[in-house]
């Protein structure tokens, strides 16, 4: 019987979250306010990278650039690159599907408040990013990883 008194590893531990890249450009303000008459077009980029820094230690990059447009016209440009470090206590063949899809789901509200913040501190309309479904994403970047 195992001892009661030994402790649990928890398989995914989040040691850190940091905001490693945060920036906004508003190019043709204060002029793009006065043709703001219709809702912008959107286009999210988002990309997830992961690095070792030390033994079962990873460093977690969910990477963002949000344009906006309003009639053809730059309305803003969000760059964010958000990051976990965490520590993982699983089998080595798991390690890769678990810091490109469930390491990311974790830290991905916390990105979104980030770029929601962000907007709405520079007096532009928040945009709460819709979820990422991540699984799609890992065995998209997988297929194309094998072409």
């Amino acid at each position: 019987m195992e001892n009661q008194n030994e402790k649990q590893v928890a398989p995914i531990t989040i040691l850190n979250q940091y905001i490693k890249d945060l920036s906004l450009e508003i190019p043709h303000a204060p002029q793009i306010f006065t043709k703001i008459d219709i809702q912008p077009q959107i286009k999210i980029d988002a990309q997830i990278r992961s690095e070792v820094v030390d033994e079962n230690i990873y460093n977690v990059s969910l990477s963002f650039r949000i344009d906006g447009d309003v009639k053809e016209e730059k309305f803003f440009i969000v760059e964010l690159d958000y990051c976990g470090v965490v520590s993982l206590n699983i089998p080595e063949e798991h390690v890769d599907a678990v810091l490109k899809i469930e390491v990311p789901h974790m830290l991905f509200p916390y990105a979104r408040q980030a770029i929601s913040g962000v907007l709405m501190d520079a007096g532009l309309p928040p945009l709460m990013l819709n979820p990422i479904d991540f699984v799609a994403m890992y065995h998209a970047n997988k297929k194309s990883e094998t072409k």
